[in-house]
């Protein structure tokens, strides 16, 4: 497409030298960009959908061209464009650095990415238990063993629990299932490395693959989800009192977790439109 105009490139997203998008935008010594446009919109490109800045469209730190499957992933982006000040805050775009991420990065690697994800199942957060007090004990039976019982009726996992953080080797059938529902849901084509890097960013944040997968398959809501992540954390809360900087921490990472949720679930949009 001769004709198609130059893409702004998102640089700044990632420091000369440094490839990892997320943490860079995490470096509170950067120093922000001025804003260098006026209007964020939603254009149709060939393969999907882009983001265009004052009509030019928007590249990733890595020069490739911003293009995803869905028209309301796509108007969601350029929300995060259009929300900008005076100056450019990485930090308050978690589906932009997703997306980039996705674009540069798991594209490129998306065995890697999968065998990372298969790691967390040998060790899934849900299966280790506490044993006392009961209250926490408890709490943990109502939130996770549904989650136990979706990995057995829905992939055939059967999960060995354990008590206390010892480890506890999972049977190979169990994982192998677990390893073959990442691949069935990651599947081929356009939204395959989307779905694989929203997969992991709810993996990473939650420690548990399981719960990641029930999200991504729209099992259990964003909120419960959430809450069945951190029970061991609000239960020290609420014996030792809140920190304030654990909970500005939490909600962070929140933002990254609704940011991931909400691409699995427009790349599964789109792709029951185009089936």
């Amino acid at each position: 497409m001769p004709n198609e105009p130059t893409g702004f490139d998102a640089d700044f997203f990632v420091p000369e030298g440094e490839r990892d998008p997320v943490k860079a935008a995490r470096d509170p010594a950067r120093p922000l960009p001025k804003r260098f446009y006026k209007d964020a919109a939603v254009g149709e490109s060939e393969g999907g959908f882009s983001v265009l800045l004052d009509g030019r469209p928007v590249n990733t730190p890595a020069k490739r061209r911003v293009i995803v499957p869905s028209r309301d992933l796509a108007k969601a982006l350029a929300a995060e464009w259009a929300g900008q000040g005076e100056k450019i805050d990485p930090a308050t775009m978690p589906l932009t650095k997703l997306v980039n991420s996705a674009i540069d990065g798991v594209a490129r690697q998306m065995e890697e990415v999968e065998a990372e994800l298969v790691k967390y199942a040998g060790s899934d957060m849900i299966c280790y238990r506490a044993g006392e007090p009961a209250s926490l004990a408890a709490a943990q039976r109502t939130a996770w063993d549904p989650l136990v019982a979706f990995a057995r009726d829905k992939f055939g996992a059967r999960l060995t629990l354990a008590e206390g953080v010892m480890f506890a080797a999972q049977p190979p059938e169990s994982i192998e299932a677990l390893a073959s529902a990442v691949r069935a849901h990651v599947g081929e084509g356009r939204g395959a490395a989307f779905r694989l890097a929203a997969l992991h960013v709810m993996t990473t944040l939650t420690g548990s693959l399981i719960l990641a997968l029930a999200k991504s398959l729209n099992e259990v809501e964003l909120a419960a989800a959430w809450a069945a992540a951190h029970i061991d954390e609000d239960f020290q809360m609420r014996a030792w009192g809140e920190d304030a900087e654990a909970l500005a921490r939490r909600e962070a990472r929140f933002k990254e977790m609704a940011a991931a949720a909400f691409l699995s679930d427009c790349v599964a949009a789109a792709g029951r439109q185009g089936a």
